[in-house]
């Protein structure tokens, strides 16, 4: 039997060089419950995933086409997240979330709003981007690949992780236009064979990051693909209301038949930062641990 981690404030530790000291800790975390909305117009199919302006309007469409999947999938999902003696008959059996260690934010700067904060006009996050990183499961293995120099990950390193050298090019000109401030990344494997990655990429404003997001994600696959997953498909058992509402993301599953490995993936957008999160296992990767994953993440950057 497993639980959903408990999570609190962290006590004050180092930040970055703009974060000596901390402030008062604000109250817990919280997984955010299912979402009930009432039943909007069909929105019109995207256009083709390049033309940022269409991609933009079916951003803001994609939140209320997967509430209709919420609806069909709450049911199962409020199982992978509520604690299982609530439930009648699964009070022994386990449901395949993971065991996190406690979940911690981590300190601000003296008078630094938290990002979505009214008076955080640019939706800065503050905090040191590496201590917003989502802390590996009880268990599981680290990924020494993914420590970078001092926490922070080289572009190439991520950009190596798309299958195209053309894509990976063509996105690594983005991010630099963009302007591209830092890459945290972190990454773990699981006893069942399960690897996780994290990429936290930072930029200057989230009115920036709005305008990036758009052309890294459409409804059914994002722009430019990983490696070992050339087709897939919106991942539409994975409800709006699982994921803060500052945040934006888009959930993917490898499109069937899988290759050797079946290859999950997310991209969350909160203020000033871009998450991306993958998970791949060789034959099937669980849905309850990624959307477990990538909720967690969520909420440390909300």
């Amino acid at each position: 039997m497993t639980e959903q981690p408990q999570t609190t404030d962290a006590p004050a530790r180092a930040a970055e060089e703009r974060a000596p000291e901390t402030q008062p800790a604000p109250g817990p975390l919280t997984v955010p419950g299912p979402l009930t909305a009432p039943a909007p117009d069909v929105p019109p199919a995207p256009a083709p995933r390049k033309d940022r302006r269409v991609l933009r309007a079916a951003l803001r469409w994609t939140a209320v086409v997967t509430v209709f999947a919420a609806l069909g999938a709450g049911s199962a999902y409020g199982i992978t997240r509520a604690d299982r003696t609530d439930l009648p008959g699964l009070a022994t059996e386990s449901d395949g979330r993971w065991a996190y260690p406690r979940i911690e934010r981590p300190p601000l700067p003296p008078g630094r709003p938290r990002p979505f904060d009214g008076d955080n006009l640019v939706n800065a996050h503050y905090a040191d981007l590496r201590a917003l990183l989502l802390p590996a499961p009880d268990g599981a293995r680290d990924d020494k690949a993914l420590h970078g120099a001092d926490g922070w990950l080289p572009a190439k390193d991520l950009l190596s992780q798309y299958a195209a050298e053309a894509d990976q090019e063509e996105l690594g000109q983005l991010l630099t236009d963009y302007g591209l401030r830092h890459v945290a990344a972190r990454g773990w494997t699981t006893g069942d064979g399960t690897r996780t990655r994290i990429y936290l990429m930072q930029f200057g404003t989230a009115e920036v990051v709005d305008e990036l997001f758009g052309t890294l994600v459409t409804y059914d696959s994002p722009a430019y693909a990983l490696s070992g997953a050339a087709e897939t498909t919106n991942d539409e058992a994975y409800p709006a209301s699982a994921v803060p509402v500052q945040v934006t993301r888009y959930a993917y599953d490898e499109a069937e038949p899988y290759g050797p490995e079946q290859v999950r993936q997310a991209y969350v957008q909160a203020g000033d930062v871009v998450a991306l999160v993958v998970q791949s296992r060789k034959g099937t990767a669980a849905a309850v641990p990624f959307q477990q994953t990538v909720t967690l993440q969520s909420e440390l950057l909300a």
